[in-house]
């Protein structure tokens, strides 16, 4: 089920974001909602990834020898 969401931008950001949609042929409403999803899913994989690391980072180091960066 689609959600309408009202959100106010500057001017300056409404336009930036007409320029932006306009370039891809879809509507300022579309593209906006289309950066907030893909900003989302980038999210919601990057707290996964997180995550898998630090639950595999121990066998990870012991298979290999080496603990992943950032690994807590």
């Amino acid at each position: 089920m689609a959600r309408e969401i009202r959100i106010e931008v500057s001017d300056e950001t409404y336009a930036a974001l007409e320029q932006a949609a306009a370039a891809r042929h879809v509507a300022a409403e579309d593209y906006a909602g289309d950066v907030l999803h893909a900003d989302l899913t980038r999210t919601r994989f990057i707290e996964g990834a997180r995550s898998f690391v630090h639950e595999h980072a121990d066998a990870f180091a012991a298979r290999y020898g080496v603990r992943p960066t950032g690994a807590a």
